[in-house]
């Protein structure tokens, strides 16, 4: 895996739009992987850097807002169970923002703004619990929930600002962010270009920025027309997002046909396992250490990846959910 410091002044702190920049006004390295070539664009010229029969496929899962303050504790809700329970983070809060708790224990109960209770189960992993809460969970982030954010973001933002123009299936407990960037008109642009945007679905859970833990089970859903889009494409397919190449691998056989496919999903895409669904990835910057640069490391190649991550450092690149994004393709078609 490669490694590199990041520093703070790489970090977008608030969305671009709090910068003065449209949603779609972010920078996009292109990094070649048949040609090792990097480049850098403007994300609104990404329609000319695809191609008539190019395959966009998009997450349509939307955000939650996940996180419920206390006073002196955050409860992160990730990811519901089919048993109708729910993986959550318990977060303390200082200064303005929230850090791992290590507390808790099994048959805890912990009251809720508005009246709710919380009651802890069993731990699922060493930070995720596993726990009810007295009431529907969905309804009630609506109404007492806030997006989740971490140290890097330095203060609250609607949660609007942590939906995509694809969300349309409530249940992501963190933004499927390499999606955000895409305007309505930038949209209309790809496809009347004849560049083919298809759906998946992935709800993704909370993230572990201070551990850097690999992914847990995802609740996801390719449908057979996706697949069948995939499947028949007559150019790239380019996922957008890596919980789009999670759901697709997760759904592709050993030859890389795509079938149609829903449940839960814990393939981890790392250089040993590889990819056979996707040409391509468009996603954003990841911290040092992240396991999603196994994945990146799958499709560009480790020397690739570091020479653009070197590049992006040596640019002013930003990372995290509002800023910059990466592009990783191949040039040329896919041989069928």
């Amino acid at each position: 895996m490669i490694a590199f410091d990041l520093p703070p002044v790489r970090e977008a702190h608030e969305p671009p739009e709090a910068r003065g920049l449209a949603r779609d006004a972010v920078r996009l390295m292109v990094s070649g992987t048949d040609t090792g070539s990097i480049t850098h664009h403007a994300f609104t010229g990404l329609p000319d850097l695809l191609r008539p029969g190019d395959v966009l496929v998009v997450n349509d899962s939307a955000t939650l807002p996940a996180a419920v303050p206390l006073d002196r504790l955050a409860v992160h809700f990730s990811t519901e169970r089919e048993d109708g329970s729910w993986l959550v983070e318990l977060r303390s809060r200082t200064r303005g923002t929230t850090t791992p708790y290590a507390g808790g224990r099994p048959g805890e109960w912990l009251p809720l703004p508005g009246g709710a209770t919380l009651r802890l189960l069993e731990r699922e992993t060493s930070r995720l619990w596993r726990a009810t809460l007295d009431r529907d969970v969905p309804a009630y982030l609506q109404e007492h929930g806030m997006p989740i954010r971490y140290s890097y973001v330095g203060q609250d933002w609607p949660l609007s600002d942590y939906q995509t123009v694809f969300g349309v299936r409530p249940g992501s407990a963190e933004m499927p962010s390499a999606g955000r960037p895409f305007s309505h008109e930038l949209v209309t642009a790809l496809v009347g270009r004849g560049i083919v945007v298809a759906p998946i679905t992935l709800h993704t859970g909370v993230a572990s920025p201070e551990k850097d833990e690999p992914p847990y089970p995802e609740r996801f859903a390719v449908p057979a027309p996706t697949a069948r889009l995939v499947n028949q494409a007559g150019g790239r397919v380019i996922a957008v997002g890596t919980t789009v190449v999670r759901a697709l691998e997760t759904a592709a056989d050993h030859t890389g046909e795509v079938h149609a496919a829903e449940g839960w999903t814990s393939h981890i895409v790392t250089p040993a396992t590889g990819v056979r669904a996707v040409d391509g990835l468009i996603t954003g910057l990841h911290e040092p250490r992240s396991s999603h640069l196994l994945m990146l490391s799958a499709i560009a190649g480790e020397d690739l990846l570091a020479r653009s991550y070197e590049e992006a450092l040596r640019e002013g690149y930003l990372w995290h959910e509002f800023g910059d994004l990466h592009m990783i393709m191949p040039y040329q078609f896919r041989i069928k």
